[in-house]
């Protein structure tokens, strides 16, 4: 099939009960108004009707409704309904219909990207146990994502700024990241980030690899997979003249990052990685103790198509309050526009 708009970016809701619709319609409401909103069309996929009801609800304006017949007509802002009917849902509360129209939703989106009639796809957060009771046993967006494109493996990396951290596994018990820690996956994870990192126009990028052990392991007393694993692939590289160094060990490699010493570090596990970026990442309210906004864009590196998102969760706790924030969507975004000018 011909591509009908490379400038078109799909954005997928979500778990409804979330905070999905809410950031959604306030992104699009922002993105509009901007003085580009004419190169970039952003299509909503999800039920209508949640929002419908969302827009209603908190004052904020909803796109029309467009069928997929219609995509290369369609306005800069238009909401794709999802095919399968939608049941009710209470907002806040984990369900198993949340997670059947999360997963629709990005099964409409990948579909779409891969048939060349969207260019991007944005996906707003989802829950894993909803994702659960609703069918489909996925740890999280990034490994649905790869099978739904049919990919061996991709790679997740958090970014922040200029501070950006990808992933050897992810979504897994930390008991079981050494045996998932193989050589082969660190080489996988080396290569992609320091392709999206030249995409970024990073040419020559510095690439650290975190260490899963204390200390690098100190000498073999805490362990030897930073020794007898990693070691051995930095050196690779640096005989191939690439800058990947380490092992790092963990407690010191994301004070270098921040000080701009790397361009990336890659972490052996979810935690190591996730924390270093939600905490630059989560503005704070000294007063109340709550976290007030959030910056920060998950992107899934490996795909054949481009995907982004927000990086937190559904936050069912402020669901349907009005208060939620967009930024990391509206971030996220933008990392998408941009790979789509870059890839042009």
């Amino acid at each position: 099939m011909d591509r009908i708009d490379m400038k078109t970016i799909a954005i997928t809701l979500g778990d409804p009960a979330g905070i999905g619709p809410e950031i959604a319609l306030k992104a699009i409401q922002s993105l509009t108004a901007a003085s580009d909103a004419a190169h970039t069309r952003l299509l909503l996929i999800g039920d209508a009707g949640t929002l419908t009801a969302t827009g209603s609800k908190l004052g904020l304006p909803v796109p029309p409704v467009i069928q997929a017949d219609d995509l290369d007509t369609a306005p800069s802002a238009a909401i794709l309904p999802t095919s399968r009917p939608a049941e009710p849902i209470e907002t806040g509360r984990v369900s198993a219909e949340g997670g059947r129209q999360a997963f629709e939703a990005v099964r409409m989106a990948v579909d779409l990207a891969l048939s060349g009639r969207i260019g991007a796809m944005v996906t707003a957060p989802l829950n894993k146990e909803a994702l659960h009771l609703g069918g489909h046993h996925y740890p999280g967006h990034t490994e649905m994502l790869a099978d739904l494109t049919g990919v061996r493996d991709s790679v997740m990396m958090l970014a922040h700024q200029n501070f950006r951290v990808s992933h050897v596994t992810t979504h897994c018990a930390l008991e079981d990241v050494p045996k998932k820690a193989t050589a082969a996956r660190i080489r996988r994870v080396v290569d992609l980030t320091h392709a999206a990192l030249v995409a970024l126009s990073i040419n020559d990028p510095r690439i650290a690899i975190a260490a899963l052990n204390p200390h690098a392991g100190e000498g073999g007393i805490f362990g030897r997979h930073d020794i007898d694993i990693t070691a051995p692939v930095v050196a690779d590289y640096q005989a191939k003249g690439w800058r990947i160094l380490g092992p790092v060990p963990g407690d010191t490699v994301f004070v270098k990052l921040r000080a701009g010493q790397y361009d990336a570090v890659i972490a052996m596990y979810h935690d190591q990685g996730h924390i270093p970026v939600k905490l630059l990442g989560f503005v704070i309210d000294a007063a109340t103790g709550t976290w007030t906004e959030l910056s920060g864009v998950n992107v899934t590196l490996g795909l054949p198509i481009i995907r982004t998102s927000v990086d937190h969760g559904t936050a069912f706790d402020i669901a349907g309050r009005g208060v939620a924030q967009p930024s990391s969507l509206i971030e996220a975004i933008a990392y998408a526009q941009y790979a789509l000018t870059r890839q042009a």
